[in-house]
Parts: C-alpha cells; sequence; structure tokens
C-alpha cells in the first residue's frame, strides 16, 4: 500500500496543496465544457493559473514585509505566548501524520464534488492550502482520537468532515458574501468564515447610517490618498516607523537584529520604511492577481456549472472581495490588530489564570488577511462603523478560538502553535473533544453526527435563506445609494452653478 500512500501524497501535496494549479485545471475543464478550442483552453488556463500566482506572489511580499513588524512589536511589547501559525503546526504534524491527511485530502476532495453535484450546496472549494490545513488538522485529532489500528476510520470519517467544511462554511457566508460582491458569481472559501460573517453582522447592526470607507473624502491637499494603494502604503509606513522609533528607544541596538540588513540606527529607520513601501506593493499586487484570474476563472466556471455541477459557484481564497473595499481592508486590518491586542490582554488577566488557556499573540500575516476581509464584509453591510467593528470582532475571534484549541491540541502532543484561523479554532475545539470519548465508536458516532447537522443545517440555509435572496444590510446600501446619489446632484449643480457663472463673466 505504499504505493497508494505516494500516489495520494502527491496528488495531494503537488497538486491540490498548489492553488493556481487547481484553478488552472478548473479553468480548463470548464472551457473543455463549453466546447471551446485548444487554444482557448490552454490559454485561458494558463492566465488564470498566472493570475494566482501573481495573488500568491504579492502574498508573499506582504508576508515578508509583515514578518520584520511582527518581530519587533513582540519584543517592544515584551509579549510572550503561542503564534498561531497554520504552516507551523501542519510542517509539526506531516511527519507523524502525513499518510493520513493525505488519504483525507484526496477522498474529502472527491466526497466535496459529489456534495455538490447532488445537495443544493453548489459550492466547490479551490483554496489548496487551506485544504491541506484541515486535512491535516483532522487527521491529527481523529488519529490521536481513534488510534493507529483505526486508520480507516480516521480517514473516511476525516474526509467526510473535510468535504462538509468545504461545502458548508461558504453556504453561509454567502448572503453576506453577496453584498460585498453584488452578484451569486462566487463563494468565499477560506475557513476564517466565521469571522466574515460574524463582522457582516457586526456592521449590519451598527452601520445602517455609516458612510462606505471607500467614499471617504480626502481634502484638496490630501487628495494623493484617494490612491489605494498610495494610502496603503503610507499608512503601513507610519506603522512602521512608530514601532522603529519605540525600538530604538526601547531596546536600542538591539532592536537592529528585526531588520534585515540593519548595521545602524539610520539603516534601521530606513529599512523600516522600505518594509511598509513594500507592504503597499503587495497589496496591489495582490489586487492586480485577483482581477486576472477571476476574469477567466468566472467564464469558464460556467463550463462546469452546466455540464459537472449544476448551478456550481467557485468558493476562493479572501483577497477575492479586496477590490471591493480596498480603504477598507487597511482599516480591518488594523482593528482587528486591536482586537488581538485587547483580547490578549484579557487572555493575560483574566481567563489565562482562570482557564489555563495560552496567551496567544497577534500575528500580522493572518490579521492583515481574515481581518482585512472582515473589514470588507463589515463595511459591506455597516460601512466604516462595521469595517472598524467588524475588524474588531474578528481580531478577538482570532485569538480566543486558537487558545481553545491550543488545549485540544497540547492534549494529544502538539505544542508551541495552533492553527490560526476562526474556522480552525471552533471546529477543530469540536472534533477534538468529540473523539475523546471514552468509546472510539460514540467518538465516531458523534463526529459524524456533527457532520451530519452541520450539512443539514447548512442545506436549510441554502433552500430558505440563500435561494430566496436574501442579502443583509439592505438599509445600509440604501443609504449609501442615497449619498452617493445625493453627492453627484451636488456636483452636477456644481458644475452647472460654475457654467453659469464663466457665461455671465464672459457676457460682462
Amino acid at each position: 500500500m505504499d504505493w497508494l500512500v505516494t500516489i495520494l501524497d502527491f496528488i495531494g501535496q503537488q497538486i491540490l496543496n498548489v492553488p493556481a494549479y487547481l484553478v488552472g485545471i478548473i479553468v480548463a475543464v470548464g472551457l473543455i465544457a463549453l466546447k471551446k478550442g485548444a487554444g482557448q483552453v490552454i490559454g485561458g488556463a494558463l492566465k488564470a493559473t498566472l493570475g494566482f500566482l501573481i495573488l500568491g506572489a504579492g502574498a508573499g511580499v506582504v508576508t515578508a514585509a509583515l514578518e520584520p513588524l511582527g518581530g519587533l512589536v513582540l519584543a517592544v511589547t515584551g509579549a510572550e505566548g503561542v503564534v498561531p501559525t497554520n504552516e507551523v503546526i501542519t510542517a509539526m504534524a506531516a511527519d507523524q501524520f502525513g499518510a493520513a491527511s493525505a488519504y483525507i485530502l484526496a477522498l474529502g476532495f472527491v466526497l466535496m464534488l459529489v456534495i455538490a453535484r447532488f445537495t443544493p450546496l453548489s459550492y466547490v472549494f479551490l483554496t489548496g492550502h487551506h485544504m491541506v490545513f484541515m486535512a491535516m488538522m483532522l487527521a491529527v485529532l481523529l488519529s490521536i482520537g481513534f488510534g493507529d489500528e483505526n486508520l480507516w476510520l480516521s480517514v473516511l470519517i476525516g474526509a467526510f468532515l473535510l468535504a462538509v467544511m468545504m461545502v458548508v462554511m461558504p453556504a453561509f457566508a454567502q448572503p453576506w458574501t453577496k453584498r460585498v460582491t453584488g452578484n451569486d458569481t462566487v463563494a468565499i472559501g477560506h475557513f476564517g468564515t466565521v469571522g466574515y460573517i460574524a463582522a457582516g453582522a457586526v456592521g449590519q447592526a451598527v452601520g445602517k447610517h455609516s458612510k462606505s470607507t471607500e467614499d471617504i473624502k480626502f481634502p484638496k491637499g490630501l487628495a494623493f490618498l484617494r490612491d489605494s494603494m498610495v494610502a496603503t502604503a503610507l499608512s503601513m509606513v507610519l506603522i512602521y516607523l512608530v514601532f522603529a522609533i519605540w525600538g530604538l528607544i526601547a531596546l536600542g541596538p538591539d532592536s537592529y537584529q528585526y531588520m534585515p540588513g540593519s548595521e545602524d540606527g539610520g539603516a534601521f529607520i530606513m529599512n523600516s520604511l522600505m518594509q511598509g513601501l513594500m507592504f503597499g506593493v503587495g497589496v496591489s499586487v495582490i489586487l492586480y492577481g485577483v482581477r486576472t484570474f477571476l476574469g477567466e476563472l468566472i467564464p469558464a466556471f460556467q463550463g462546469i456549472a452546466k455540464k459537472v455541477v449544476p448551478g456550481a459557484k467557485a468558493a476562493l481564497d479572501v483577497p477575492i472581495v479586496f477590490p471591493y473595499g480596498q480603504n477598507a481592508v487597511l482599516i480591518g486590518f488594523i482593528s482587528s490588530f486591536v482586537g488581538g491586542l485587547v483580547m490578549l490582554l484579557i487572555l493575560a488577566t483574566w481567563l489565562g489564570p482562570a482557564f489555563g488557556l495560552a496567551l496567544i499573540l497577534p500575528g500580522m500575516v493572518p490579521h492583515f488577511f481574515t481581518g482585512g476581509g472582515a473589514g470588507v464584509y463589515g463595511n459591506a453591510t455597516g460601512g466604516r462603523r462595521g469595517a472598524v467593528l467588524g475588524g474588531f470582532v474578528n481580531g478577538v475571534l482570532i485569538t480566543i478560538l486558537p487558545a481553545i484549541l491550543y488545549q485540544v491540541m497540547e492534549s494529544v502532543g502538539l505544542t508551541g502553535s495552533t492553527f490560526g484561523d476562526a474556522d480552525f479554532g471552533w471546529f477543530g475545539s469540536l472534533i477534538g473533544l468529540t473523539v475523546q470519548a471514552e468509546s472510539t465508536v460514540v467518538g465516531a458516532v458523534l463526529a459524524v453526527v456533527i457532520g451530519v447537522v452541520l450539512l443539514v443545517l447548512a442545506i436549510l440555509w441554502q433552500k430558505r435563506v440563500v435561494d430566496k435572496g436574501w442579502v443583509p444590510g439592505e438599509a445600509h446600501q440604501q443609504f449609501v445609494d442615497e449619498q452617493r446619489a445625493a453627492a453627484k446632484e451636488a456636483e452636477k449643480a456644481a458644475a452647472a452653478a460654475a457654467k453659469e457663472a464663466k457665461a455671465k463673466q464672459g457676457d460682462a
């Protein structure tokens, strides 16, 4: 059976773990289903693949720019604890649980397509790295819970649970995603979904009469800030410089180590400035990559929708929503980081001592991607207040939920890190506690029941809410539309008055 493990591991790690390949394959299949020529199939698949690679390159630039800042923030604040990192915990578990995760990943992807084909949950989850993370988490929890002698049971249940999560979470978020995108063509396929739903719900509750982040009016002297690339870069430059100066004051020359290539104070400051600028570059690259691959994916996906999974929607990574609220991304990121700091303080002073929860330090990367997404969802339903409070709530969730999950992971022997995004936290904790039942049979039955309950709830939600066209934040959207219409009328009136005044001046 070693050859089968090798093949499944190759499929899981080298194909399904590379979203660009997966997106390219999906586009090719869709174009073939549409009976396009070979040239169109190859060209569309390549362009979609390149677009996703461009997105990944931008994400890499953003990550590289955030890492020095994260280390510097932890150093100057003196915080100690666990930084939740999906990649780290997956690597830690790979040696012992890699084979189980490969089986779960391959079988789970097939089961997802079956569920999408034969239920109303016609979502195809295409965020490959999150498939891998969820498969690994399930492999760890189920293998420990059921024992090595029951590997087949861990694989079957893990594949079922993975498939369920890949179709139900996009369904639960779809009303809010439709509000963000303005249509029903794509879904969110990212296991930070609870944070996005919470942000959208908070925005709806607090932001009925709050203006959109995208309608921020800058004074003429600050007109350059209307360019989102400039505004994003400048904001991050200021954040970097604040912590760089703080680092010089608090740490002195010891702070240089947190900015590569810094041999003195001057180089340290200028390297900090450069990292802020590179962050702006990375965000711009992400936005370009999203536009590129979506331009190919959505038309091609109609082929799959018609031929393979009727009515299918691609569930894609969170950066797909960034173009719909570029100012909201930055606001949500900062608010999420603040929420993480507040929750860290609560953990340190109350929840940690009382319940033994680990201190979860705010990682810049998860707060940017999930916080930025939460800001967009919050803005879509509640404007500026929604973006701020939605991002804040997301920051709280991705701090407290990993702290709870860390206890579960620690109980099975994995320490030092944990999975970071919101859905890993609540779902992993639920499954981890379930499989620790006294009897393997009881644990297996309970795990399956959880999956079935989620599936049934999602089907009911799809039929009774999503399919009936409910979209949250109607009152806010009406307010925004009225505000924009009034602004346009004011601009027209001002232009007409200026024209009339000029005409009178000419007659005189």
